[in-house]
């Protein structure tokens, strides 16, 4: 007689030890009477804990946690055992001078408790949550981009009906402006696996402020800077920043009234570029009382994680004027 079963293969220690480490899984147990914590070696080097250290503690341990997670994951750990089933808490340790992101994983309800001691995994996240915040600011930077595409181009209608004699100049006008937003969206948008070559600096604002600039009408907008290289990595980063001042300006500021004006410079000194955007003839504008909205954050942050420097805001009177420094050396990347 022949049978059809396959037989499963006899799983030592060694072979569990294999597959846990293909899988990149670290081991833990907890005596739930005297709290000691015992781990394999790769727990040791995942929270980067001497393995001379006697007796592991869930305080020893939380001496590594970051300090925003940690009464959260304290409190996780009281609580442990009322758990019912499965339980997973994902937070973060510090790890040198960088964030790692740790998902700690068992069973509560003292389920599968032998001799009172319970087990668990660590799993290292640190890749999973870095993917995750991306997409959230990738979703989030693209909800913005098109609530502000579509508040430019009513704001472009609006300045083309302004100057336009006729609806057919009115409609060649529009297009030619959606047309030249359309470039401009190109700078703003990075093409994988496409080299972009470096840009003049006056160029590259001229063409992102094309679409609001009304030939023959009152509203005139001068960029006057000299001539300098914009590396292909800064030209992006750049190009969000004018654009974004830019969509303000034509929602609140100068470029949303025939009168107003907008006067772009730069100077560089030493380690310093020095752009700045001012605003003059357009409805009165005040201080926020808080830069809380995606616009504002963005644009701090690409100025300085990117171009190494800031934005800084002048709210008189006469109009907003906005001051962007930045280095040398990374505008040039």
């Amino acid at each position: 007689m022949y049978s059809n079963e396959v037989s499963m293969p006899v799983w030592h220690e060694k072979h569990l030890r294999a597959a846990t480490t293909a899988a990149g899984v670290a081991l833990w147990s907890w005596n739930v009477d005297t709290d000691a914590i015992t781990m394999d070696e790769r727990a040791y080097d995942l929270w980067e804990v001497s393995k001379d250290e006697k007796q592991i503690t869930f305080e020893i341990l939380s001496q590594n946690i970051h300090p925003a997670d940690l009464e959260r994951v304290r409190s996780a750990f009281a609580a442990t055992r009322a758990v019912v089933g499965a339980y997973e808490i994902d937070f973060r340790i510090l790890s040198g001078g960088d964030i790692r992101w740790i998902s700690a994983r068992g069973q509560g309800d003292d389920a599968d408790i032998a001799e009172r001691i319970m087990f668990g995994i660590f799993l290292d996240v640190t890749q999973r949550k870095q993917a995750e915040e991306a997409n959230e600011l990738l979703a989030g930077e693209m909800s913005h981009r098109v609530k502000n595409l579509l508040t430019i181009t009513t704001a472009l209608t609006q300045i083309t009906s302004r100057s336009a004699a006729t609806k057919e100049d009115m409609a060649q006008e529009l297009t030619s402006r959606l047309m030249a937003l359309g470039r401009a969206q190109d700078l703003i948008r990075p093409t994988p696996g496409r080299e972009r070559e470096a840009a003049l600096l006056g160029d590259l604002i001229s063409v992102l402020l094309a679409p609001y600039d009304e030939k023959g009408a009152s509203v005139r907008i001068r960029v006057s800077v000299p001539k300098m290289n914009v590396g292909e990595g800064s030209s992006t980063t750049l190009a969000l920043i004018i654009h974004e001042l830019a969509t303000n300006s034509a929602k609140y500021g100068s470029l949303s009234v025939a009168s107003g004006t907008l006067d772009v410079s730069c100077n560089g000194r030493d380690d310093e570029v020095v752009i700045m955007w001012t605003e003059r003839g357009g409805p009165p504008v005040s201080a926020p009382a808080t830069l809380v909205g995606f616009g504002s954050k963005l644009m701090h942050r690409s100025m300085a994680a990117q171009l190494g420097g800031s934005v800084g805001f002048d709210w008189s009177a006469e109009g907003v004027v906005a001051t962007l420094r930045m280095s040398k050396d990374r505008l040039a990347k």
